[in-house]
Order: C-alpha cells, then structure tokens, then sequence
C-alpha cells in the first residue's frame, strides 16, 4: 500500500517539478512563490495535523514557502482576522477552509478583491461556490457522506445514533450529522447531538451522561477522530465495545487499530494529506506556470471497514500521511 501511495503521489511531484527554466513574463520562479493556508482547524491536532504534513511535503518537493494559519482553538472570528491579515500580505495564493460562511464572508471577499487565486480546502464547497471561489479539495458532500454512513447502519438493524460533535458550528460537521440522521430516517432511526470540546476528559464525560440517561442508544458516532481517539479507551475500560457500536469520519492510528482489533465498525477516510498537498501544488503551479484545474478534486470518503483494509494503511497513518 505504501509504495502504491509513493507512486500515484510520484505522478504529481512529477507535474510540481517540471516548472522549466525560462520564465514567462508575469510568472515566478518557485523559490520566490508565497502561498498561505488559513483554516480553522489547529495543526495540534489529530486530523488537520495530516493536513499540515501535505502542505509541508509540497512545498518541500516544489521549493515555495507557504505559511500556515489557524486558530489554537475552534474560532472562525479568529480565522477571519488571519485571513484579512494574510491577504494585506499579498501572498501568491491562499487555501482556505469555510467552517462558517457568515463569518468568512467578508474576508474571501477582501482576498478576492486584492485578486489572490483561492482554494477551498476540507469544509465550505457549496459555500466557497457561492463566494465565486470555485475549486476545492475534499470530501463529497459532507452531507452525502453522512447519508451513506447512516444508510450503512440502518442495513445493519443500527437505528437510534448519538452524534459527538466537537466543533458544533462548523458547517461540515453539522452537515455530517445531519446526512447521517437523514440516512437513518427512512428506516425509522435517527441522531441527537451531543456538543462537546476537544478536551478529551470532557468528550468522555459528557458521552458516558448521554449514555447513561438514553440506555436505548445503539450506537456512538463520532464526528471525527480528534472526538473518536479519547472514546476508544474509554469502551474499552467501561466495557461498552458489544453494548453500543462506536463509529468515526476520520481515521487516526487509534481508530485503525480498534477497527484491526474488531472493536470499532468503521472509520471514514478523507485522505486529508491530499487537502494539504494538492491546493499547495495547484496554487504555486499557478504563480509559476499559469496553470488552474478545471475541476475540483475529490479525496474521499472511504469507508476503513475491515482489520484487511485497516492494517493496510496503519503504517501510512503512523507516518503521518493517512
């Protein structure tokens, strides 16, 4: 798997390097190429912490710098103002990711006045189109993903479902909710939503309230790995793996061997690495070379839904790229 993975990324650092000699009037050698990503998710952690390993390995392999940008905490505000500052900085692209709409609104309308080129990353598809930022680099449809997910569940007699959501607001892990609520419904099922921090005593403790006070509950889905992690020891050590089905968006090392050893159902995969490779590519090939995608790039899901499948791409996530 991983010499799969060196080979099909081969093709792309191929298409990174080949930036010739002579330069084309207005366009730039990569060494003086600026790119900056500002998102809302914190390299910290474990999602966006692969997301930043991307980033880093292009703009290793094409010689740009490109500067990184997020709140420490959850706080589209925040993101906005970095985004408002990294624009005044004139940087030869920016990748962006849209948590909130109404809150970056006016900062995507200040990088696309100052006529930067943009790219939306992991979250806000629809709603970077809607700004008239059309190329992203993601999942499909966060909603979709999560119908599909609860279709799977309710094949499986899984109907009544708790959505741990540790960025309550965040428009994709909303919509994550939502799809997989809806995907539930036409069987009779559905989610609530329990609202949680990052801080993984309070994931644990407010799970373990829901699931004391709701003893019909079949299962716990996580909204994504950096809430699925501290949840893993916490069935083990209170014995719950076999009572309730424990389920993720996201993988992590963790999530990969709970499912390796048939505890956990599934983890879905974004391959987030490419979230952070591809818009770096696609925006310093465009400060070099004028080239521009005509399609946004769609990097997952995949549902990780066997110890075959999990064990495959463990060493990849160990490494930081899965």
């Amino acid at each position: 798997m991983k010499s799969i993975f060196k080979k099909s990324l081969g093709a792309l650092v191929a298409l990174g390097v080949a930036t010739g000699v002579a330069q084309a009037a207005g366009l730039k050698d990569p060494k003086d190429v600026r790119i900056a990503f500002v998102v809302h998710g914190a390299a910290s952690g474990a999602y966006w912490s692969v997301v930043k390993r991307g980033v880093d390995d292009a703009a290793k392999t094409l010689g740009a710098r490109v500067d990184y940008f997020a709140p420490q905490v959850f706080d589209v505000i925040e993101q906005a103002r970095l985004l408002d500052a990294a624009v005044a900085s004139r940087p030869d692209g920016i990748a962006i990711s849209i948590a909130d709409a109404d809150a970056m609104r006016n900062a995507v309308a200040g990088a696309k006045a100052a006529g930067i080129p943009l790219v939306v990353l992991d979250a806000g598809e629809q709603q970077g189109a809607e700004m008239g930022v059309d190329l992203y680099v993601g999942t499909v449809s966060e909603y979709d993903s999560g119908v599909k997910a609860g279709q799977r569940l309710a094949k499986d007699g899984i109907l009544k479902v708790v959505c741990i959501n540790h960025e309550v607001g965040n428009v994709s892990l909303d919509e994550r909710c939502q799809g997989l609520n809806d995907g539930l419904t036409p069987s009779g099922g559905g989610t609530e939503i329990v609202a949680v921090t990052l801080d993984p005593a309070d994931i644990r403790r407010r799970t373990q309230a829901y699931l004391s006070a709701n003893p019909d509950v079949q299962a716990v889905f996580a909204m994504g790995a950096d809430a699925a992690n501290p949840l893993i020891p916490m069935f083990k050590e209170n014995e719950l793996f076999g009572k309730y089905g424990l389920y993720t968006f996201d993988i992590s090392p963790e999530v990969l061997e709970s499912v390796i050893a048939g505890d956990m159902g599934f983890g879905m995969d974004a391959q987030q690495y490419l979230m952070g490779y591809l818009p770096t590519l696609y925006l310093v090939q465009n400060a070099v070379n004028g080239f521009w995608p005509t399609n946004s790039t769609y990097t997952g899901p995949l549902f990780v839904d066997s110890p075959e499948r999990a064990n495959a791409i463990l060493v990849l996530a160990k490494e930081g790229i899965r």
